[in-house]
C-alpha cells in the first residue's frame, strides 16, 4: 500500500502518470500538450541543494511542493489557499520517498505582507503565490523547495467522472450536503460525491487531520480507477487532468522523472506535523513547538541528504 501510495503523490502532481504512459510511446502528441497546458513558472529561488534542472540532470534527491486548492477555476485571478499543503521528497539514490503533511492552520508571519500577519500558513500562496509559501516553508522549517505542483482539488471531480465513478470504502459516518457515508460501507461515488467526502472538516472528530487522510483515500482511488492505460489517452480525460493542474515542471523534466526517479517509489515514508489549536483574535490557529518543527526539519532535511540545522525560536 506504501508503494502505491507513493505512485498517487507523484501522478498527483497528475502528470507524471501521464509522462510515463508517453515513454511508452502513446499519443505523444496530446501528451505533449496536456503538459504545456499545466506549466507555469513558481519563481522559485535557487535552493540550497541546488537548482532543478541540475538535480533532475544528476538524479539528485528532489524536494517537491505540492499543493491543493478548492475554491474554482485555477484560470481565475483569485488564487484561493491552499487547503493542502505537503512536502514531497523523491530519493532515487536511496531509493526512498518522504511526505510530509504541513498543517494548513499553521499561524505565521509574512515579514513582506506585515497587513496580513499574523495568518495561517495556507494563506501565503493567496499573497505571495508559491514563492511565498516556499520561503514561509523555509523560515519555519528551514525546508528548501526545487519544484511545485498545484492541484486544483475542486476540479478533480471532472476527473472522476471521466473515470466513470470512483468506489470508496467511507472511513467514518456522517451527512454531509445531501450525501450520506456509511463507515466500511463500500460506496460507488460520482465526482460530486467524492469531492464532498473529501471536503467535510467540522464533524470529524480528527478535523483537518481526518480530512487529509480522506483526501488520499480518494486520491488513491483515483489513480487505481486510471490504471487502464486506454482511459489516460482520451482526449478529455488529458484535458481534464492539465487543466486542474500547474506545475513548473516541463515535459522534459517529467521525462526525467520518469526514467530516473522510479526507484524512489520503493520506500515511502510519511508524516505530519503535530499541532495545538488556539484562537487569537476569533480566528482558530494551530501552534507547533518549536521541537514540533526541530523534528519535521529533520526530517525533511535527511530525506533529502542534507545537513541538519538548527532552527531559532519564533
Amino acid at each position: 500500500m506504501k508503494k502505491r501510495t507513493f505512485k498517487i503523490c507523484i501522478s498527483l502532481i497528475a502528470l507524471l502518470l501521464v509522462a510515463l504512459v508517453a515513454m511508452a510511446g502513446w499519443s505523444l502528441y496530446n501528451v505533449k500538450n496536456a503538459v504545456g497546458t499545466s506549466y507555469q513558472q513558481g519563481k522559485l529561488k535557487r535552493a540550497e541543494n541546488g537548482s532543478k534542472e541540475s538535480l533532475l540532470k544528476h538524479a539528485k534527491p528532489l524536494i517537491v511542493l505540492l499543493m491543493g486548492t478548492d475554491t474554482g477555476a485555477l484560470g481565475r485571478s483569485y488564487k484561493g489557499r491552499t487547503d493542502s499543503i505537503m512536502v514531497l521528497v523523491l530519493n532515487p539514490q536511496q531509493k526512498k520517498s518522504t511526505l510530509v503533511s504541513i498543517e494548513r492552520d499553521l499561524q505565521v508571519n509574512f515579514p513582506e505582507y506585515p497587513e496580513y500577519s499574523p495568518s495561517k500558513i495556507n494563506a501565503a500562496y493567496t499573497y505571495g503565490g508559491v514563492k511565498l509559501l516556499s520561503q514561509t516553508l523555509d523560515r519555519c522549517f528551514k525546508i528548501p523547495v526545487n519544484s511545485y505542483a498545484l492541484i486544483n482539488m475542486g476540479g478533480m471531480k471532472s476527473v472522476i467522472d471521466q473515470l466513470g465513478g470512483i468506489d470508496i470504502t467511507p472511513l467514518l459516518s456522517f451527512n454531509y450536503e445531501g450525501y450520506h457515508y456509511h463507515k466500511g460501507v463500500k460506496s460507488h461515488m460520482s465526482g460530486d460525491k467524492a469531492l464532498e467526502y473529501c471536503r467535510m472538516r467540522y464533524d470529524d472528530p480528527e478535523g483537518d487531520y481526518g480530512r487529509q487522510k480522506r483526501q488520499r483515500q480518494v486520491l488513491t482511488e483515483i489513480i487505481k480507477s486510471g490504471a487502464n492505460v486506454e482511459s489516460l489517452l482520451t482526449p478529455a480525460f488529458l484535458k481534464s487532468v492539465s487543466n486542474q493542474v500547474r506545475t513548473d515542471l516541463n515535459f522534459s523534466d517529467l521525462a526525467k522523472l520518469a526514467e530516473s526517479y522510479r526507484a524512489s517509489g520503493d520506500q515511502l515514508q510519511t508524516d505530519y506535523t503535530h499541532g495545538s489549536g488556539f484562537t487569537q483574535d476569533g480566528v482558530s490557529y494551530q501552534r507547533i513547538s518549536l521541537a514540533e518543527r526541530q523534528r519535521i526539519s529533520n526530517l525533511v532535511r535527511q530525506a533529502a541528504g542534507l545537513r541538519k540545522v538548527q532552527l531559532p525560536q519564533q
